[in-house]
């Protein structure tokens, strides 16, 4: 479920991309938000002429936890909702090429902060809508995140993706409760 989601993101802010700078949602010039290449992780590689999309970090979203734990999805079970940290990174060869991307990236999320089915329809049907927020981070924790991807800073937008609604899929279903018995000290 989740590498749908991750999927989706990145198709959808792709075709934003190709369509503010003139081009159509059949474009094939090439991606231009991407994954990063699972054989160029150790260092990390990034695509050049594109934004990569990175997972950094993924969250139970425990405000609303509480209360809402007990209420239950269509299929009975509890809605699961997460927090995914995505950080867009652009490497251009012009530094204004690269924030020319993200800067589109900016715009669409600031006038759309919410996906849903309505605004994008090709959203996976176990996700009821995406929120995204801008994070800014510490000249420190920004220091932390480039060192542990082991590269140079390059131009980049933290976003959380947040109240990630995933349906719970049929599985194991416990047994209904018909009767509660109390006991107290080996009586009922």
């Amino acid at each position: 479920m989740l590498a749908d989601v991750l999927i989706f993101l990145r198709a959808h802010l792709d075709e934003q991309i190709r369509l503010a700078f003139g081009g159509s949602q059949d474009d094939a010039s090439g991606e231009r938000v991407v994954f990063v290449d699972g054989d160029k992780s150790e260092p990390l590689s990034l695509q050049q002429n594109a934004v990569t999309m990175i997972l950094l970090n993924l969250e139970e979203e425990r405000l609303l936890r509480g209360s809402e734990r007990r209420l239950r999805a269509g299929s009975g079970r509890p809605a699961l909702r997460l927090m995914l940290d995505l950080l867009f990174v652009a490497r251009f060869k012009r530094y204004d090429e690269a924030w020319r991307h993200l800067s589109t990236i900016v715009d669409y999320l600031h006038t759309q902060p919410v996906l849903d089915a309505e605004v994008a329809p090709a959203l996976p049907a176990t996700l009821e809508r995406v929120v995204f927020e801008l994070r800014t981070l510490e000249l420190s924790q920004m220091n932390v995140v480039w060192s542990a991807l082991r590269i140079a800073h390059h131009p980049s937008l933290l976003y959380r993706a947040k109240l990630v609604t995933f349906a719970a899929k049929d599985g194991l279903e416990a047994p209904a409760i018909d009767e509660l018995k109390v006991a107290v000290g080996g009586r009922e």
